[in-house]
């Protein structure tokens, strides 16, 4: 479903650099072409989650507006996390690719 969808997206970006939920939902619209968008009631849980799991770490920091943001960054079993989750991303996305590709009568 979607909430799978988008915490494997959280960790993609969070492996490419630490962020505070703000600059996540931001860049998640941005690079997703305003498809892949997140409310705030949404978007601290999932982060919640990720963090209970293990597969993210938070910590206090001060962001380019000198203000005080919590900053998640990916953990070693966030990374094995993504890992998996993108190959059975790509798996299932290929095997849905073929089935709508199919030449119709």
């Amino acid at each position: 479903g979607r909430p799978e969808q988008a915490r494997t997206a959280f960790l993609k970006l969070l492996a490419l650099e630490p962020l505070h939920g703000w600059a996540i939902s931001r860049r998640l619209k941005v690079l997703s072409g305003d498809v892949l968008q997140v409310s705030e009631g949404s978007l601290y849980p999932a982060l919640h989650k990720l963090e209970q799991e293990g597969w993210i770490k938070a910590e206090w920091k001060t962001t380019e507006n000198n203000r005080r943001a919590k900053f998640y960054a990916l953990t070693r079993f966030g990374r094995r996390e993504l890992a998996t989750q993108a190959a059975a991303w790509d798996t299932l996305s290929s095997a849905i690719t073929a089935v709508i590709r199919l030449s119709e009568a």
